[in-house]
This record gives structure tokens, C-alpha cells and sequence, in this order.
């Protein structure tokens, strides 16, 4: 028998469902506002931990701070060993959970040139305002009493990943010290070798599949839209590389006696790389881009993100992009063929006039889920022997070098895979509640960054669908000097934070 209510009691139960809606929004503002300092405090401590990840002693402490940080509110936290670095587990678990959501972060950064930070000392951070077209140096205490969203804090990993780590532990201890409890397992992992591409994340990810067991992952790390708007990824290009080198004499020669007469290898080089893509900057290679077909639907979807592309254009300093899709959305659905770096003689004021004894190319080539690196590797190497060249796995001996006319060493390493997740999944839902919590409205949805992350392992062996939940500020300098963190950015990060930990599965 069916039971029928009032209609005013509907509209009760209605009206008390938003009044609690609305005072947990409420909540989310108060509890950012009240440990905005505490978490700033705990960034500054970070960021003062050298955490160059080529040198595994700088790591160890970033790795000890991280453990005691998440034993001290009383997570289980276990070391998964690797052939580098150990990777760090931390798990939260729930009487009676209703998922495991798994959390990504990396506590690594790039290295620092320390001359041309802005600063003394590039692990000692410092709070500026920005003054014209260059920045104040202000005392840290001053956010004791004042704040304004455009002060910054610069130094090593403020953005890339130490704010998002700074943010999400804020939260929790907010949470913690409110009496709100979490619905669901938590899992952290932490990465201390990511800016080295993760050498050893495949392998323990597959070791350690049970440990690792979750229903989704969400990826802290990476800056906002341009727009700086509240952003949600949904995928990232993997990556792979390869270095080519080209050869002329056995040792550089005088240009005036051998100029017309011993192959130059950096023009041989310039040749080679030329011929791999044209004028537009569209790849040439035959089959490169196959398989890479965008629907109207996809492009609908693309359109969508709100890109000033003239804006970015003057950003970049350029009149006109390449012609690889109709905008910069598209550009990134396909694999990229990228000359990263580019080496023979010598130039400026040590350059000689000499033939040089070779040439070398680094190129990396970043991938999307419709490209197997594999093949994409097969096709530049049948590429190269089109062009007459005999490749090798080591510099030639003697021997070729006299019965082969053009030599190539070719060195090739695939890092990790693309992954991508459609916008309706799971976490793509869940998300998108939370940020309307939050800010009202749903964020800019991105269908796959153009950067990598190494995330592929993860997707592929635990088969969970996996989402970047980007804070920081795009103009953060990212693995450059004067990395920052915009205080906004901070700030409504803690909050993005605070709606992810207390929205409904």
C-alpha cells in the first residue's frame, strides 16, 4: 500500500534539505577563512625541504616530513619499496565506507638554478605584492593581519605539488577539528619521483595492485584554465622520447681545409627533423596521426573550455599558431612531435670554424590514448631509413663508418601511457556536486591536458577512471625560476579541498 504525505510536509522536508545544503555551504567558508594561516604556515614549512628529486637525500627528508605528518593524524602509512625511491601509502579507512577514493600527489621538483630566482634562496619562501610589472618582497607576518588575493608566495614547488599537499592536509585538520567525520576510504599516494617520470611507478603499482584498490583516483596536481577559473581535467597526454644523434668526422675538423668536403652532421640533423614535419608544423610522418578522428560530438566538447586564444598567442609571443586542429583545445587530442633540444659545435663566443663531429636532437612525443608509442616509434624509425640513414644503438665503429655514408644512433624510452575519462563517469559526477558547492557553478571541464602525468599505470592496472583536480594558478612559473603560489589560489584550492572531503558519494 502506497503512503501519501502532505503537501506542506514535502515542502518542509524540501526546505530542510537546502537549509542544510546551504548551511554546509556556509561551513566550507568559515572552516577555509579559519585555517587559511594554518595552512600557509604548514606550506612555508614544506618549501623550506630541498626536494630536488636527482638527489635522493633531499628526498629522504621530504619522505620523513610526510610520514610523520600523516601518522600524527593517525593515518596507516606504509613505505612500497622500488628499485629508486620508496613510494608512500597513507590510508584513513571508514567503519563502514561507502568507496575508496585514492588521492594522488608528488612531493618532488624540478631543479633549482638559484641565480635567476628573484630571491635569496629559492627554498625560502617569500611573500611579494605585485607592483607594476615586477613584485615587492612584503614580510610573511603581514597575512597575520592583511590579505589580498594577488600577494603570492615564490619558491621551489609552492604550486607544483606542494600547495595542493599544503591544501589537502589543511582540510583535513579543518574537518578534524569541526568533528566531521569522512563517508568514505581514504588512500594518498605520495610520489617523490615524478618530475623524473615516475621510473619506478609501473612496476609497484602492478606489485602492489591490492594495496592500492580503490573505486576512483583523483590527481592533485597542475594549474587552472587560463581563465584561472575552477577547472577539472579529465585526461593527460603520456610520453615518451627519443634522442638522435648524426655523425661527420671522427673528430671536428678546420671548415676551410673539409667545409666542401666532410659531411656536417648539424646540417644533416636540420634536414632530418625538417622533413618530419611542414611548414604548418602538422607531422608528415605517414600514419602518425591515424586512428585520430574527433566527432562533432568531441568538438562540442572542446568547445566548450573558454580559451582567449588571441590571449594566448600574446602570451606566448607569437602572431600565428601551427595548423595542427582548429584550435589550441584541439591541437592537444593529438600526439605531438616535439624538438626539445638541439646540439652541435659551438656558438657564441666559443664558436670555432669546424665541421662538427655530430649532431644531437632530443624530441619528445607526447601521446594520447589513440596513439601506441610502440608503433608511433616504429613509424619515425622507418621514417629515417627513408631518409637514407642506417640507425644505430651505440656510436659507430670504424667499420660502419666506412661502409655506411649516413648514420644515425637512435635512443628511445617510452615513460607512460594517455589516459582519458569521459565527464559523466563517476568521479566526473561526484566532482562536479562538490564544485557547485562550492563555487556556485560548475567548472571548466577539460577533456585531456596537453601536459604528463603518470597516471596510465594506475588507470590500467587498478581499472579505476581517474580525474586532475588542478588549484593553482596558470601563471604559477612551473618548473622555472620564481615559481609561485597566488594566495586566491591558495585559498579557494583549501576550499575546492574541503567540498571534495565532505560531498555525498
Amino acid at each position: 500500500m502506497k503512503k501519501f504525505y502532505p503537501v506542506y510536509l514535502i515542502f518542509a522536508l524540501l526546505s530542510i534539505a537546502v537549509n542544510a545544503q546551504q548551511a554546509s555551504d556556509t561551513n566550507l567558508e568559515a572552516l577555509t577563512e579559519d585555517h587559511f594561516l594554518q595552512g600557509i604556515t604548514m606550506l612555508n614549512e614544506m618549501v623550506a625541504i630541498p626536494n630536488d628529486s636527482h638527489y635522493p637525500e633531499q628526498m629522504a627528508k621530504n619522505l620523513e616530513w610526510s610520514k610523520r605528518n600523516f601518522e600524527e593524524r593517525g593515518w596507516e602509512v606504509s613505505s612500497l619499496e622500488t628499485e629508486t625511491l620508496p613510494i608512500l601509502l597513507a590510508e584513513k579507512k571508514h567503519p563502514a565506507p561507502t568507496k575508496t577514493v585514492l588521492f594522488y600527489f608528488h612531493v618532488d621538483g624540478q631543479s633549482v638554478d638559484p641565480e635567476k630566482w628573484e630571491q635569496e634562496d629559492p627554498y625560502t619562501p617569500v611573500l611579494k605584492k605585485p607592483d607594476g610589472s615586477s613584485w615587492t618582497v612584503i614580510p610573511m607576518d603581514t597575512l597575520k593581519t592583511s590579505y589580498n588575493e594577488e600577494w603570492r608566495i615564490f619558491g621551489r614547488s609552492t604550486s607544483d605539488d606542494k600547495g595542493p599537499l599544503a591544501m589537502f592536509l589543511t582540510a583535513l585538520d579543518a574537518l578534524q577539528e569541526n568533528g566531521q567525520e569522512l563517508e568514505y576510504n581514504l588512500k594518498v599516494i605520495l610520489d617523490f619521483e615524478e618530475e623524473l617520470g615516475s621510473p619506478s611507478l609501473p612496476a609497484a603499482v602492478l606489485e602492489h595492485k591490492e594495496s592500492l584498490t580503490a573505486d576512483m583516483m583523483l590527481i592533485m596536481d597542475g594549474p587552472r584554465h587560463q581563465s584561472n577559473e575552477p577547472t577539472l581535467t579529465f585526461g593527460a597526454r603520456g610520453i615518451s622520447t627519443v634522442t638522435l644523434t648524426t655523425y661527420g668526422p671522427k673528430n671536428p675538423q678546420h671548415s676551410g681545409h673539409y667545409g666542401n668536403y666532410a659531411p656536417n652532421p648539424a646540417l644533416r640533423m636540420a634536414r632530418l627533423l625538417a622533413s618530419m614535419k611542414d611548414d604548418h608544423g602538422r607531422v608528415t610522418i605517414r600514419g602518425f596521426n591515424d586512428n585520430i578522428n574527433l566527432t562533432g560530438e568531441e568538438k562540442a566538447i572542446l568547445e566548450q573550455v573558454p580559451d582567449e586564444e588571441e590571449e594566448i598567442n600574446k602570451k606566448l609571443g607569437i602572431a600565428a599558431a601551427d595548423k595542427v586542429g582548429n584550435s589550441y583545445q584541439e591541437s592537444i587530442q593529438f600526439p605531438s612531435l616535439n624538438i626539445r633540444g638541439l646540439s652541435s659545435g659551438y656558438v657564441g663566443n666559443e664558436a670555432r670554424t669546424i665541421v662538427p663531429s655530430e649532431s644531437i636532437a632530443e624530441i619528445d612525443i607526447r601521446l594520447v590514448p589513440e596513439s601506441d608509442p610502440n608503433r608511433l616509434f616504429s613509424l619515425l624509425r622507418n621514417h629515417i631509413r627513408e631518409q637514407g640513414y642506417h640507425i644505430l644503438s651505440e656510436d659507430p665503429t670504424e667499420e660502419e663508418r666506412m661502409k655506411h655514408p649516413k648514420l644515425l644512433k637512435w635512443e628511445g624510452k617510452i615513460a607512460y601511457q594517455a589516459f582519458r575519462t569521459s565527464f559523466d563517469s563517476a568521479p566526473g559526477v561526484w566532482l562536479d556536486k562538490a564544485y557547485q558547492r562550492a563555487f556556485g557553478k560548475s567548472p571548466v571541464k577539460i577533456r585531456m591536458g596537453g601536459g604528463s602525468i603518470p597516471i596510465s599505470p594506475f588507470v590500467d592496472a587498478l581499472g579505476i577512471p581517474a580525474v586532475t583536480v588542478v588549484t593553482v594558478n596558470p601563471d604559477n612559473n612551473q618548473h622555472s625560476p620564481n615559481e609561485n603560489i597566488r594566495l586566491g589560489n591558495f585559498k579557494e584550492g583549501l576550499k575546492t579541498m574541503l567540498a571534495i572531503l565532505t560531498q555525498e558519494m
